[in-house]
């Protein structure tokens, strides 16, 4: 096997280790996730299942991909941004496996690995990222030696609005996924409705988003006595509405001709069809990678790790602290 870069993913409900080789060949994640019994996601709770499940993981992958510690190149583990007792799990096993393995510590960007895993899997090169996560919308395009943020959530991320739509209503975590299930099933059968039957806040501020008036409003629609799939239709197609024409403003404010998807609701096929409808009508396209690396995944750490790496960057461990409010536009990025 060609030698690889270990990656580290530990900002919220998952924990992840993944790899790539040294020239970017990629391999499936190893993940584990924290479920909550009910509620919203419990840092402290999160961070204790990571510890208990790091060793077998780390075990798993290594068995599984017939890998020693002579065939790691580095170790890269996510700094920041997000919820810190989890990100201190994840900097914790990287800084041990670094030093026992005697290899680079990489402390990486989240926010660009998602940009990153998207360039290396879909093959875009200059794209704008429409980044949608639970803790994170934001959109970003890369000018100079950064990727700035052009517009974001003034409030809550669009799947933090999704999932506390969606536990309001009596849905587990992650609650995204069966609000689309809701929503296509309530499409199928109404296949001639429209959102003024069912008329939500539409959240654009100029290039930047907020999510919590919609979220509010379409829980009043159920006060009301509107059903449950129709309303998370509705949901739907306003939140996706908004957040895709801010994108459609930043390639035209930038004049870049690729518009990429990453995060966990980038899986949503909703939001996917709208993207690829606006991108077409532009002369531009859509692209995405595949489910497994729009979610939090170690894969995609890994990937910027072997970026980083290229150009001889490595963290000293004194500088290896975690960030929970690290910033896209604060990682200098000096690679193609």
């Amino acid at each position: 096997m060609n030698r690889v870069i270990v990656g580290v993913e530990s900002t919220a409900h998952t924990l992840s280790f993944g790899l790539v080789d040294h020239k970017g060949g990629t391999r499936p994640s190893y993940s584990a996730f924290f479920r909550p019994h009910e509620g919203g996601i419990h840092p402290r709770e999160a961070a204790d299942h990571h510890t208990k499940a790091a060793p077998d993981l780390i075990r798993q992958m290594m068995v599984a991909e017939s890998l020693s510690s002579s065939d790691v190149m580095a170790v890269a583990f996510s700094q920041g941004p997000g919820l810190g007792p989890c990100l201190r799990v994840g900097a914790t096993v990287a800084r041990a496996l670094a030093h026992d393995w005697d290899v680079p510590l990489i402390g990486v960007n989240h926010c660009v690995a998602h940009i990153e895993i998207g360039r290396q899997e879909t093959g875009c090169i200059d794209p704008v990222l429409l980044y949608v996560s639970g803790g994170n919308t934001q959109i970003i395009a890369r000018a100079g030696d950064r990727y700035r943020v052009i517009g974001e959530t003034l409030d809550i991320g669009i799947g933090n609005m999704l999932d506390k739509f969606a536990r309001s209503q009596g849905i587990s975590f992650p609650g995204g996924p069966k609000i689309e299930v809701l929503a296509r099933d309530w499409i199928d059968l109404n296949p001639d409705c429209t959102v003024d039957d069912i008329p939500l806040p539409y959240s654009v501020h100029g290039m930047d988003l907020a999510y919590s008036g919609l979220l509010n409003a379409a829980q009043q629609k159920i006060t009301e006595g509107h059903g449950l799939e129709e309303v998370c239709w509705s949901l739907q197609e306003h939140a996706f509405s908004a957040t895709v024409e801010v994108s459609e403003r930043a390639l035209a404010h930038t004049g870049k001709t690729e518009l990429l998807l990453g995060g966990g609701v980038a899986c949503n096929t909703r939001l996917r069809q709208m993207s690829l409808m606006m991108a077409e009508q532009r002369g531009a396209s859509a692209v995405w990678p595949e489910k497994q690396y729009c979610v939090d995944n170690g894969t995609m750490i890994a990937e910027l790790g072997r970026r980083m790496l290229d150009v001889g960057f490595s963290t000293p461990l004194e500088a290896s602290a975690v960030n929970s409010t690290l910033r896209t536009d604060h990682t200098l990025v000096n690679w193609n």
